[in-house]
């Protein structure tokens, strides 16, 4: 515990502060359903052409089916009222979501990575054709899929999970293709695990940028975009402000921002005004929407247990 003399405490929310994203709902049900059913068909066909790429691939989607229902269920929870117990809801549900998402991606690519170098070294013929027209379709699926959620991938930490989701799909159902022609063409069964080997890169590649955030967003780090200095700078510029410390940046979920500081003023008293400026420029200029701000005086009498560099 740490001992705070407070003289004044303001607390304020910025703008459009809003407590869940921009509504998803229809965009998840028909990507679920078109992808669950690619699932069934490409699993069959793949099985029946002996293509471990579009087993692969298959077994990949089945994974994004329930990394959709997963981000679609914390698209729910965020939404959820605060309760006394949980007094933020559930919306870092939206951020559990997302670093899921990732880690089930990667848990799947280590099984195709597997079944692709023992086929290496054991090729199976490969039905070509069949390979190209079930490709093909998942090109289309998975590209309209992607474009579903393609609004809500630069705002939203959690959509944009399953907008990369989507899009990897997209591209490895195109390498796939690629794959079948050249099999038809020379006949080279090595091909298809190649080719899985070829997936499982792409597929890693694009979502470790969302393992990243995802993670660091579960730590409390301060979201990318957010210049930590400009906002201490702002502060510091504040009318009357003579001293920031104890600032924190947080995000609640995979849409709002948080932050709390406290401001050190030359003046005794709290002034409404001020705050509600405040708030309203670090919502405009930073994109923060819940906005904490403590007003102290410096009385040395009174000093605060959190303006050393290191308090936590």
């Amino acid at each position: 515990m740490h001992d705070h003399h407070h003289h004044d405490h303001g607390h304020s929310h910025g703008p459009g502060h809003s407590h869940a994203p921009a509504n998803f709902g229809r965009a998840f049900f028909i990507g679920v359903a078109l992808n669950f059913g690619f699932v069934i068909v490409e699993a069959t066909f793949g099985g029946m052409a002996h293509s471990l790429a579009l087993l692969a691939d298959a077994g990949h989607n089945l994974s994004d089916v329930f990394s959709l229902l997963l981000a679609w269920g914390a698209l729910t929870l965020v939404r959820r009222r605060p309760t006394e117990r949980r007094t933020y809801g559930l919306r870092r549900s939206s951020i559990l979501a997302a670093l899921f998402n990732a880690i089930i991606l990667l848990i799947a690519v280590g099984a195709i990575a597997w079944a692709a170098v023992s086929r290496l070294f054991n090729p199976t013929s490969t039905g070509g054709e069949t390979v190209i027209w079930v490709a093909l379709t998942g090109i289309l699926i998975n590209g309209f899929t992607a474009y579903l959620f393609m609004a809500g991938s630069k705002s939203d930490l959690n959509i944009r999970g399953a907008y990369l989701h989507m899009v990897a799909d997209a591209a490895v159902s195109l390498g796939v293709v690629i794959a079948g022609f050249a099999i038809v063409w020379t006949g080279w069964q090595w091909l298809d695990p190649v080719t899985s080997l070829i997936i499982v890169l792409v597929i890693v590649w694009s979502t470790w940028g969302l393992l990243r955030d995802s993670v660091n967003l579960a730590l409390d780090a301060v979201p990318e975009g957010i210049d930590v200095p400009q906002v201490r700078h702002y502060l510091e510029n504040l009318p009357d402000v003579k001293e920031v410390h104890d600032l924190h940046i947080w995000a609640m979920s995979t849409t709002e921002t948080a932050l709390t500081a406290h401001l050190v003023r030359v003046v005794p008293n709290c002034d409404d005004t001020l705050l509600e400026q405040a708030c309203c420029q670090l919502h405009e200029q930073f994109g923060i929407e819940h906005v904490t701000l403590q007003f102290e005086t410096g009385n040395s009498d009174f000093t605060c247990g959190q303006a050393a560099e290191d308090a936590l």
